[in-house]
């Protein structure tokens, strides 16, 4: 599994460690078992790959992969071009056209928010097919709690965007860099089961512009 040098010098010592080699045991066990592991192993660390430690200003927080087939891509939220776009991901298109006036998007790829420096980050990098949050338990998030630690510790004026109860658990290790000025927006998950309960509305896309714009620093273009 290929991981970009910048995050090589952050993660480095976490992924050498013997949790993290326990994680790698535990997805090998499951393959050998003849599940599904989603995304594929080459993209696991899409997400870092993606976006290089030095260039993180945004943070969108999800919890673990899409479990279904073809979906997952290692990006948080996102799915390749061409893959029907999950529910989740329609009603954050939804959002963004209520936030900002921009037409939905005819594609899931959100890999244009990573070359502004969006890190699509899930807690846990892995799921089997078919069943959601079933490796929770396995320790992704030594390794991704680590990776926001650092940011929030080394890094200034990022915007951490927080998706439902089990993203918002990471608002403590986000305070680690509280000497910094960071904006921790925090709203109902993308879920169709509860997007109406604070979703929709939250204006997030609009709130990181702000914060840049009110810092002097470039707005992220979140056209797709």
């Amino acid at each position: 599994m290929k991981l970009d040098s910048s995050w090589q010098d952050v993660l480095g010592a976490e992924l050498r460690s013997s949790k993290m080699l326990g994680v790698f045991e535990k997805l090998r066990q499951d393959r050998d078992r003849g599940h599904n592991v989603f995304p594929p192993e080459e993209k696991i660390f899409a997400a870092f790959n993606a976006t290089p430690f030095d260039q993180v200003r945004v943070v969108i927080l999800g919890q673990d992969p899409y479990p279904t087939a073809g979906h997952a891509n290692g990006l948080s939220f996102s799915v390749s071009p061409g893959v029907q776009i999950p529910r989740s991901l329609q009603n954050i298109f939804k959002e963004l056209e209520s936030d900002l006036g921009m037409k939905r998007p005819k594609s899931g790829d959100l890999t244009p928010w990573t070359r502004q420096g969006v890190l699509l980050l899930n807690s846990v990098l892995t799921v089997r097919e078919g069943h959601a949050h079933a490796h929770e338990k396995y320790g992704w998030q030594f390794l991704t709690e680590r990776a926001i630690r650092e940011i929030s510790l080394k890094s200034t004026s990022v915007a951490f965007i927080l998706w439902g109860a089990y993203a918002r658990r990471q608002k403590e290790v986000m305070a680690a860099g509280s000497d910094k000025n960071h904006l921790i927006l925090e709203s109902a998950h993308p879920s169709p089961l509860s997007a109406r309960r604070g979703f929709f509305g939250s204006g997030p896309f609009s709130q990181v512009n702000q914060f840049f714009r009110l810092r002097g620093e470039p707005e992220i273009d979140w056209r797709l």
